[in-house]
C-alpha cells in the first residue's frame, strides 16, 4: 500500500531547503538589528482562543480552522496565524509586567488553513510575523512596516507596493460600521451568503469579499477615512510622518480593511508588481489590534504586527529572478582506496568536522574514478586521498579540485592544511 503527502502540504527536499533556511537565518538576523526576540508557542491551542481572539465573522475561524476534540474531550485548533497565540503567552506569562516594553517578539513557524490549495498558499503555511506589544505610539507602526518592507527589500525584492490605511479608533469604526449597514442592507439579498452574515457581525468585512468584490455597492461604500475621530486623523497623520522620514515609499488605499476583526487604527499590506507573480498580489499585510489582549483576559495593551508568508516571499523571489547566495559546496571528501584507509578516514572526517569543515566520504566501496565523480557532484574544495602506500608513509594526497594542484600531507596536518589552503581561496 503506497501513501501520498496529504493535499496542501509539501515535502521540503535538499536542494530547496537551503532557500527556507537561508531565508529564515536573514529574517532572524534583521529582527536582532530591529531588536525583537523570538517566540515559539504551542502549534496548537484552545479553540476558544482563536473563536475570540480572530473574530467569529472571519473566513479562518468559520472556513478555515483545523478543529479536533482531544481525549479529554477538550476542543483543541491547529493554529491558523500566530498572533492569537502571542497574546496568549503575553498574557499568560504575564509579559505586561516587564521593566521594559513594548515588548518586540518575532515568530516563525507552520500554520493550518483548510482553503483550496494553490500556489504560494498551502493548507500547512509557514508563516514570520512581528509583534510588538505595549506602545501606542505611531513610531511603532511605522517600525513594524519597515521591518515588513525591509524584510523583502533586503532579500533583493524590487517590485514591491506598500498600501496603507486607518480603520480607525472604536468610535470610528461604530460610526463608520452603522453606515455600512444602511448602505448594504436594502440590497444585502443580492450578495452571497456569507456577506449576509457578516451585515450583523461585521460589515467591514464584506468590503473584503472575494465573490462579491465587483458588486456597485462594494464600490460605492463609503470609506472608513471619512469617519476618522480627530484623534484617528491625527495618529495617522503621524504614522505616515515617519514613514515619510524614512523614505518608505506607500499608497493610501480607504478600501484596505484586511481579513481578520482585530484591527484598528494603523492597516497595511505589502504586493508584489512582477509581471508574472499571479492574480493574488498580496505578499503580507498586518496592523494594529489593541483589543486581542484585553479580549482574551489581559490588561488594556496596544499591539502592532504583521505576518508573513514564507511560501509566497519565496514565489516573488522566483519570479522576479533573485538568486539567493546559497554555498552548496563541501569542504573536504575523504576518497578511502582500500579497506584499512576506511578507519583512518573516518578519524580524519571527525577530525575535519570538529574543526567546523563539512566533509564526507563514499560508503558503497566505489572505485577511485567513481569517488572523484561523487566529489565532482559535491562540489568538494578539496579531496584527500588515503590508499594503502598513503598509510604506509602516514601521508594522504591532498588535492585542490579548483586549481588540480596535489600535495602530499601528514595525517597529523591535514586538517591545518585544508584549514589554510581553504583561507586563500
Amino acid at each position: 500500500m503506497g501513501f501520498n503527502i496529504p493535499r496542501g502540504t509539501q515535502d521540503l527536499l535538499p536542494g530547496t531547503i537551503e532557500k527556507w533556511q537561508y531565508v529564515e537565518n536573514h529574517i532572524k538576523t534583521l529582527c536582532s538589528a530591529y531588536n525583537y526576540h523570538e517566540i515559539r508557542t504551542p502549534i496548537f491551542e484552545h479553540t476558544d482562543l482563536f473563536l475570540r481572539g480572530v473574530g467569529e465573522s472571519t473566513d479562518i475561524v468559520q472556513k478555515e480552522m483545523y478543529t479536533f476534540k482531544d481525549k479529554g474531550d477538550r476542543s483543541l485548533t491547529l493554529r491558523p496565524e500566530g498572533t492569537a497565540s502571542v497574546a496568549r503567552a503575553f498574557v499568560e506569562n504575564k509579559l505586561f509586567g516587564l521593566s521594559q516594553q513594548p515588548v518586540k517578539l518575532f515568530y516563525i513557524g507552520p500554520m493550518f488553513r483548510y482553503e483550496r490549495p494553490q500556489s504560494g498558499r498551502m493548507r500547512q503555511l509557514h508563516q514570520f510575523g512581528i509583534e510588538a506589544l505595549g506602545s501606542e505610539d505611531p513610531g511603532i507602526d511605522a517600525e513594524v512596516i519597515s521591518l515588513a518592507f525591509n524584510t523583502y527589500k533586503s532579500l533583493g525584492l524590487k517590485k514591491l507596493k506598500l498600501v496603507i490605511n486607518s480603520l480607525g479608533d472604536w468610535e470610528s469604526r461604530k460610526r463608520h460600521r452603522e453606515s455600512l449597514v444602511a448602505h448594504f442592507e436594502p440590497s444585502i439579498h443580492e450578495f452571497c451568503e456569507d456577506c449576509q452574515k457578516r451585515l450583523e457581525l461585521n460589515p467591514l468585512r464584506i468590503l473584503d469579499c472575494k465573490k462579491d468584490k465587483e458588486h456597485p455597492l462594494v464600490q460605492s461604500a463609503p470609506a472608513i477615512l471619512d469617519f476618522l475621530s480627530d484623534e484617528s486623523k491625527a495618529y495617522f497623520a503621524d504614522v505616515q510622518k515617519y514613514l515619510d522620514a524614512n523614505d518608505i515609499q506607500y499608497v493610501i488605499d480607504p478600501t484596505l480593511v484586511r481579513g481578520l476583526d482585530y484591527y484598528n487604527h494603523t492597516a497595511f499590506e505589502i504586493m508584489s508588481e512582477a509581471e508574472g507573480f499571479g492574480a493574488v498580489t498580496t505578499l503580507s499585510g498586518g496592523g494594529r489590534y489593541n483589543g486581542m489582549v484585553k479580549e482574551i483576559g489581559g490588561p488594556e495593551t496596544p499591539c502592532m504586527g504583521f505576518g508573513i508568508g514564507i511560501e509566497r516571499l519565496l514565489l516573488a523571489l522566483e519570479t522576479e529572478g533573485v538568486e539567493l547566495p546559497i554555498s552548496k559546496k563541501l569542504d573536504c571528501f575523504v576518497a578511502c582506496l582500500c579497506e584499512e584507509s576506511k578507519l583512518e578516514g573516518s578519524k580524519l572526517l571527525q577530525q575535519l568536522r570538529q574543526a567546523g569543515l563539512s566533509a564526507d566520504r563514499d560508503y558503497l566501496d566505489k572505485k577511485m574514478k567513481a569517488q572523484f565523480k561523487m566529489a565532482d557532484r559535491l562540489q568538494a574544495e578539496f579531496v584527500v586521498i588515503l590508499g594503502e602506500e598513503e598509510l604506509n608513509k602516514g601521508i594522504a594526497q591532498v588535492k585542490n579540485m579548483e586549481t588540480g594542484e596535489q600535495a602530499e600531507v601528514s595525517l597529523q596536518e591535514v586538517v591545518k592544511y585544508i584549514q589554510q589552503r581553504g583561507a586563500q581561496a
